[in-house]
């Protein structure tokens, strides 16, 4: 599989905000997901694969980094979340982990030709799931996509859910994926030993041979 097509995998079938799935077109511009007063909006999208509220509105966002930890069957994932930057996407992330969205779910998706990520975050494990709302890119159009980065997945502009993507070897992508943080040393091995396993049949996208759960997330 040429990088190319890679990508285009990647666009169809990243991960959706509610409860449904379609077929994206690539982002015509970026856009962010803070409204004109400088508040987040998450409005209502499908049925959340789990039952979770999204963050209330007026709530203070984070600035800053946050420190999470994705606690996994292969290893702890630490990570630094960039609030600064992105503010509305960690203040999904952290929420959802604080309602335990996360917990006990399965890594569905590595891809090991083309593009190198390992994708998670839906609790249904089909790539389909969401959270029932969904949120705007925080996008400035010069992200990039190196190893360690950690990044949202998505069905076209304006979808975000809850589902991420960890890239473990540099990869070549349009700056369409909100990155709103990065792995530590220890946490981009982790995912490296995971893909190194393979996919479960051998192809180059599908789940991880050896299933992944993330048992926790752990914030600070």
């Amino acid at each position: 599989m040429s990088a190319a097509l890679a990508a285009s995998a990647l666009l169809l079938l990243a991960g959706c905000a509610g409860g449904t799935s379609s077929a994206p077109a690539p982002p015509a511009s970026s856009s962010s997901a803070s409204t004109a007063s400088g508040e987040c909006s998450y409005p209502a999208s499908g049925q959340p694969s789990v039952d979770v509220t999204p963050p209330a509105a007026g709530t203070e966002r984070p600035t800053g980094t946050v420190d999470a930890t994705l606690e996994t069957s292969a290893g702890a994932i630490p990570m630094t979340l960039d609030g600064e930057r992105t503010p509305c996407t960690v203040e999904s992330f952290v929420s959802l982990a604080q309602q335990q969205y996360f917990s006990n779910t399965e890594c569905h998706r590595l891809t090991t030709q083309g593009i190198f990520v390992l994708q998670c975050g839906d609790p249904t494990g089909t790539g389909r799931g969401g959270p029932g709302y969904r949120f705007d890119d925080e996008l400035d159009g010069t992200e990039t996509y190196p190893a360690g980065t950690v990044a949202m997945a998505n069905a076209g502009p304006g979808t975000n859910g809850s589902q991420f993507f960890l890239v473990y070897a540099d990869t070549k992508l349009q700056p369409n994926y909100t990155v709103f943080g990065t792995m530590s040393a220890q946490g981009l091995e982790v995912v490296k030993k995971i893909a190194a396993a393979g996919t479960a049949g051998g192809a180059s996208d599908g789940a991880p041979a050896t299933p992944v759960t993330i048992t926790g997330v752990t914030i600070g």
